[in-house]
């Protein structure tokens, strides 16, 4: 028997497991704090679809109704803690693939790597709000900030609606996937029980959706600002889900549409508890 390379086996394996187990433990926290802000934002969006204007349903807005309780400092530094783990959980698929059969592949990497900047700026943006030394600027403030300077650069308006068009074609595939319950496939299915599964359809589908009309809705925005060059029309998170109330069906597409974001809150919480990593 070869017993050096029996060794090395076991070394490997130690390192595997030791290595898997910090990634779940950052994939957990990453989703756990992504679904503290996500269910923010819907309760807070709710609370606009019934006349409290002074709300803002976005990231700072949830950033600083924590703030604004007990021991919110705390829970903000955690939140920034999470969020690093999310990225670091995107940077390690970017190297070692992801869970599913096409996991390795480089389209999978690719947008392992586009998560990891995405959460790496998020819980940049965050740590920096609990620190306070910024990142309470209004998602509709900095959306307004990058449109006006892509326009200014050459061959801007292009370049927006690319972005925009872009950011349309995510939103549609992010209710498809929910549609058809492709979250399954990174879950450990088999560990839960039967109210489990149901609470993570019925978040994962209806909480997608919303969340795949708001992407779609933003992109459409910058779309149109490309189209006029007008930076002023574009929109963030929150007058994105402000426009939902402005429709004929009124503040109720609204309510329906935060009360998705909040769902799929829900469903980053049971993320946390079944993923695999």
């Amino acid at each position: 028997m070869d017993t050096g390379a029996l060794v090395r086996g076991v070394r490997f394996r130690a390192r595997s497991g030791a290595t898997g187990t910090v990634t779940e433990w950052a994939a957990r926290a990453g989703l756990a704090a992504r679904g503290v802000i996500y269910l923010l934002v819907g309760l807070l969006a709710v609370q606009i679809a019934f006349g409290d204007r002074g709300k803002q349903a976005d990231r700072s807005g949830a950033l600083a109704e924590i703030a604004h309780h007990p021991f919110g400092a705390v829970v903000l530094w955690a939140l920034g803690v999470g969020l690093v783990g999310m990225a670091l959980w995107r940077l390690s698929e970017v190297f070692f693939g992801a869970v599913g059969k096409d996991g390795r592949s480089a389209r999978k990497r690719l947008l392992s790597l586009m998560r990891c900047v995405f959460y790496a700026f998020v819980a940049s943006s965050v740590l920096s709000f609990a620190a306070g030394s910024g990142g309470g600027q209004s998602s509709d403030t900095q959306s307004r900030d990058l449109t006006a300077r892509a326009l200014s650069a050459p061959a801007g308006q292009w370049l927006v609606g690319a972005v925009g068009a872009g950011i349309v074609v995510t939103g549609v595939w992010i209710a498809v996937q929910a549609v058809r319950r492709t979250y399954r496939d990174r879950l450990k299915t088999g560990q839960m029980p039967p109210g489990g599964r149901r609470l993570v359809d019925v978040t994962g589908v209806a909480g997608g959706v919303a969340r795949g009309a708001v992407f779609t809705a933003a992109g459409v925005f910058a779309v149109r600002a490309a189209a006029a060059a007008k930076p002023d029309k574009a929109k963030g998170l929150d007058d994105t889900l402000r426009t939902f109330a402005d429709t004929p069906v009124g503040p109720w597409l609204l309510v329906a549409v935060a009360a998705g974001l909040a769902l799929f809150g829900v469903f980053s919480f049971a993320e946390a508890r079944w993923i695999r990593t």
